[in-house]
């Protein structure tokens, strides 16, 4: 089974200096696009391969690069920026990646620079990443000393600037236009589109923003091609996924593996089954804002089409168990007091919608719930959902409650009529 993303980070050992990473093949992906390829036969390359956004979206990566006005007409500066403020709860596979091999994500957004012709790029790194901080910082200065940034790389006429930026700590930023407010230096606050970032985005300038493992895919597309990209995949959906799961498991942790393994093999094989004395109770199977999915939906491929005809999202792909000792009610009653105190307030529903519906699950919680309380939740659910929201976060949030209703409503029954938490 081949794992290009991960088969050099290894538990225990420091992350890979430039001269482990070219002996390993590094940088031989950059030197062939810049020595034999244009940018549109990157972009090409990339959309055939079929590479989905890992960040969540799952949106076909090179169709997302042409969307990009190209020539030399096409407005200037353009950007590239990694997204890798890495925040959804429950989400640390970009982690992985940023302390155990960092010049592979280099090699990954210079190659992307490249297909798009940006010359200055920017890392948006979460700021509770303190070593991947400093790596990611070394590995910046080492690229730029061998000359793999900077000015006239390889001699190709192509040029590119790479900046770390850290973020102050808003769950917001991880949506790409309240990034992209950020990094100018104003609130996180989500933007209307159209216009969309590819044509004005940081700076009103034409911009891509993609997940980490994304571009860590980049540059093994290029080195190996698209077909093969496609092949290690059990599913349409192409290449390899870092799967995680948390929660009690025996084994928490993640994984490169085939996309569309199946949520059973995650679970028992790789995170080795539940504790002794727990059973599965429901799984948020891509991070904190996705619907739960039960013991029933355990043989279903973990890719973008199947989790969705489940009623679910693949998002992040990073597993939330939840166990029969936890309470569902309490569970996500501490979702919604983040998703709440993350809201940006841009909108009202969120603004407002969000911390009513925490004030009424811990109203549950504390056994001082009526029925009634219950047919509310389920109207914020409406009210909180897709189109009536300025962006995805209160929707994302109210799918682990709608969620959490339909499958475990006796706990729901139980608290109100038992007027205590049963757990």
């Amino acid at each position: 089974m081949e794992r290009p993303l991960t088969k050099n980070i290894h538990a225990g050992r420091q992350p890979l200096s430039l001269k482990e990473y070219t002996t390993t093949g590094g940088y031989t992906a950059l030197q062939q696009v810049l020595k034999n390829n244009t940018p549109q036969e990157v972009q090409q390359l990339v959309q055939k391969s079929n590479l989905k956004g890992r960040g969540g979206a799952g949106f076909n990566t090179g169709m997302k690069w042409s969307f990009v006005p190209m020539g030399a007409d096409a407005p200037r500066p353009k950007y590239l920026i990694a997204n890798a403020d890495e925040m959804e709860p429950g989400t640390f596979k970009d982690r992985l990646l940023l302390e155990g091999n960092p010049h592979q994500l280099l090699e990954g957004m210079i190659i992307a620079a490249y297909a798009i012709q940006a010359n200055i790029s920017y890392i948006f790194l979460r700021w509770a990443y303190k070593k991947a901080a400093r790596v990611l910082e070394q590995s910046i200065h080492e690229a730029y000393e061998a000359g793999w940034l900077g000015q006239n790389i390889l001699g190709s006429g192509f040029s590119l600037n790479m900046h770390l930026h850290t973020g102050a700590g808003r769950y917001m930023c991880g949506e790409e236009t309240a990034l992209l407010n950020a990094l100018e230096g104003k609130r996180a606050t989500p933007r209307a589109k159209p216009p969309f970032p590819q044509v004005s985005g940081l700076f009103g300038k034409p911009t891509i923003v993609n997940n980490v493992e994304t571009l860590c895919c980049v540059p093994h597309i290029v080195n190996n091609g698209a077909e093969w990209f496609q092949s290690l995949s059990y599913s349409e959906d192409s290449g390899t996924k870092i799967y995680g799961v948390s929660g009690k498991v025996n084994n928490p942790g993640a994984w490169e593996l085939p996309m569309g393994v199946t949520m059973r093999e995650l679970i028992e094989e790789h995170a080795g089954g539940m504790k002794k004395g727990y059973r599965l109770k429901g799984v948020l199977p891509g991070g904190a804002s996705t619907d739960f999915l039960t013991e029933q939906h355990l043989d279903i491929k973990m890719d973008f089409k199947s989790v969705a005809a489940a009623g679910s999202r693949l998002g992040t792909a990073t597993m939330v168990v939840m166990d029969d000792a936890t309470c569902p009610v309490g569970f996500v009653h501490n979702l919604q007091h983040f998703f709440a105190q993350e809201s940006c307030g841009w909108c009202t529903p969120c603004r407002e919608g969000l911390p009513w519906v925490e004030k009424i699950l811990l109203t549950i919680e504390k056994g001082e719930g009526k029925q009634e309380d219950i047919e509310l939740l389920q109207m914020h659910t409406q009210l909180l959902g897709p189109g009536n929201t300025f962006c995805a976060l209160a929707p994302g949030a109210m799918e682990p409650l709608q969620s959490a209703i339909k499958y475990f409503r006796e706990d729901f029954d139980r608290h109100i009529r038992e007027q205590k938490c049963p757990y």
